[in-house]
């Protein structure tokens, strides 16, 4: 049964994580209660939130990353009171690989689970990533019915680039899109904001992006600039109308409509009738040439923690 959303305070976390599992999650019990204190009642934390380290390594500790991110979770939730989204850690799959999965936690446990069904197998300047070599793809879509917060649907980072799995969810009752990410440098720069954003006007949800930023470890850079997107269709206001408050300077994107019922006229669509396939093992995507190196031009990230905001104001 879809659930009707109240007002509330929701927090995107920006994390710098690194191969160091137990300082990782310290790291984020500082900033959810930070957030806490500022009166959130829904948290996120970013893919990877918990390690961010060599694939190889990964897949090693896989059982580890699982059983002390899950444990993590579900002890924070309990502790604050909150709906706590984990935003993606490995899990150890049949197949010898992980599944990279999204968990969302109540103060009484487990309210559902994702595993990443868009892996990201892409060719960049200088730079490949194939995370279809140790991760398998997952295969259900998942809204989650978080009492009161309302129904949020599940994606992380890659899925951002698929916008039939939105419009899934859309369809599935999903009033907010969590998209926890850890976006390169160079595909952030060019592509994070105006794809979130997208995603919100489509579908006339909230988009809510948790981030990692900065430089992980040797080559690996994440862009940051956690997001939430307000999808408020009535109009806007530059200032913002439906905020209330942010901690800290942040990006905070509020989509402007046109007053048609394009959610109505989106459904008509046969397009949306089927979710597209999960990227396969051995296709790959190309992006453009920069001029140059991102991550070695483009040192001084904005380590912004979190960012608040009144979600549903009526």
């Amino acid at each position: 049964m879809e659930t009707e959303p109240t007002a509330f305070l929701a927090a995107a976390v920006q994390l710098n994580s690194t191969p160091d599992l137990d300082e990782n999650l310290k790291q984020a019990e500082h900033w959810i209660a930070e957030a806490v204190e500022h009166g959130a009642a829904l948290v996120g934390l970013p893919e990877n939130f918990s390690f961010l380290g060599p694939e190889p390594e990964k897949v090693t500790r896989a059982q580890e990353i699982a059983e002390k991110s899950e444990a993590f979770l579900a002890a924070q939730a309990a502790l604050h009171g909150i709906t706590l989204l984990g935003g993606g850690y490995a899990v150890p799959a049949p197949s010898g690989k992980t599944f990279n999965r999204s968990l969302l936690v109540g103060p009484d446990g487990e309210i559902a689970r994702y595993d990443k069904i868009h892996l990201f197998d892409v060719d960049l300047p200088e730079q490949t990533f194939r995370e279809s070599d140790t991760v398998e793809s997952g295969t259900e879509v998942v809204v989650a019915d978080a009492d009161p917060l309302g129904s949020l649907g599940l994606s992380i980072c890659y899925d951002l680039r698929f916008p039939e799995l939105y419009r899934r969810l859309a369809q599935q009752g999903a009033h907010t899109l969590t998209v926890p990410s850890a976006f390169t440098g160079f595909t952030g720069h060019a592509h994070w904001e105006v794809l979130l954003r997208a995603r919100a006007i489509e579908n006339t949800c909230y988009v809510f992006a948790p981030a990692q930023c900065g430089r992980h470890f040797a080559d690996r850079v994440s862009h940051g600039h956690a997001l939430i997107v307000v999808a408020e269709i009535s109009g806007w206001d530059e200032f913002g109308s439906v905020c209330g408050f942010r901690l800290v300077p942040m990006y905070q994107t509020h989509c402007v409509y046109d007053g048609s019922p394009i959610s109505a006229t989106m459904a008509k669509n046969a397009c949306w009738d089927s979710l597209t396939s999960p990227v396969k093992e051995g296709k790959k995507a190309h992006a453009g040439n920069n001029n140059g190196n991102y991550a070695e031009n483009h040192q001084n990230f904005n380590l912004i923690e979190f960012t608040l905001i009144q979600l549903f104001d009526k």
